[in-house]
């Protein structure tokens, strides 16, 4: 069982819930969509899942479906009540907290290995995929579904429009690729813009050892070499790197942000 538009429509009215644009809520209502989801995510029996922005559970209830154990996180207090009704008798714990102040480590004390899989409101898609990677380690893999926009960036690679500073950090833990795209008219309300779904597999080690640079100094370099991202590196990171990096670190001084690969990026900010 999943929801569909009826079903949605019939659960806001009958609680008095309106979606809330502030906090980025539409719904999926199509049931195909949210059964590609699960097999994208590749989550089946025994599987632990953590769902962020459950809503009011056409997600869950599909990935509850496939024989998961799911950890389902809404902020929206009337929406989390609801969801609590729809999954009554299902392997699914709904947990009512705000995805950017979670602690992860409690959250998932129920097991080594989790996938998140998710539909997540874009207004905070891409500090959230940013936060597992750096704070939930016990999350070896993602599926979420993001604005199509969010999703290009999340996956870029070096002279990709969409590669940016994002893009370097996810690649610094993690694999990205786009692996759907999904319309709009599957939502309730219709947003504005389609979605993507990009799957991302954690790395079994940062792809820039900690004994080569911190990921704080790692981040401060990336996130001025792309601050300026139509100057020369060895303009826009002026005062940031010294000068004799760019040889050591086997980078071109005229060479710009969007060039370089998170490998590059590491030399480049290790230099010591």
């Amino acid at each position: 069982m999943t929801l569909g538009r009826p079903e949605i429509q019939r659960l806001l009215a009958e609680h008095g819930l309106r979606p809330s644009r502030a906090l980025g809520q539409n719904f999926v209502a199509d049931p195909n969509t949210v059964r590609r989801i699960v097999r994208l995510s590749g989550v089946g029996e025994g599987s632990a899942v953590v769902e962020i922005g459950a809503g009011l559970g056409s997600l869950t209830l599909a990935l509850a479906e496939s024989g998961a154990r799911v950890v389902a996180v809404e902020v929206d207090r009337g929406l989390a009540g609801v969801l609590r009704q729809v999954v009554a008798g299902l392997a699914v714990t709904v947990v009512e907290a705000d995805a950017l102040r979670l602690d992860w480590d409690e959250l998932l004390e129920g097991a080594p290995r989790w996938a998140l899989v998710a539909n997540l409101p874009y207004n905070v898609a891409t500090p959230l995929v940013a936060r597992v990677l750096e704070q939930a380690p016990q999350v070896a893999s993602m599926l979420v579904m993001v604005q199509r926009e969010v999703g290009e960036r999340l996956a870029a690679a070096p002279g990709d429009p969409a590669y940016g500073a994002v893009s370097v950090k996810v690649a610094y833990w993690a694999t990205a690729s786009v692996v759907g795209r999904v319309p709009a008219t599957v939502f309730v309300p219709k947003p504005k813009v389609a979605s993507a779904l990009v799957r991302i597999e954690r790395r079994p080690a940062p792809a820039v050892p900690a004994a080569v640079v911190a990921y704080d100094r790692f981040c401060q370099v990336v996130r001025a070499g792309f601050a300026q991202r139509r100057k020369m590196l060895r303009r826009s990171l002026a005062g940031v790197v010294d000068p004799a990096a760019f040889a050591a670190a086997g980078v071109a001084p005229e060479a710009r942000a969007e060039d370089l690969g998170v490998e590059a990026w590491g030399r480049l900010a290790g230099w010591r």
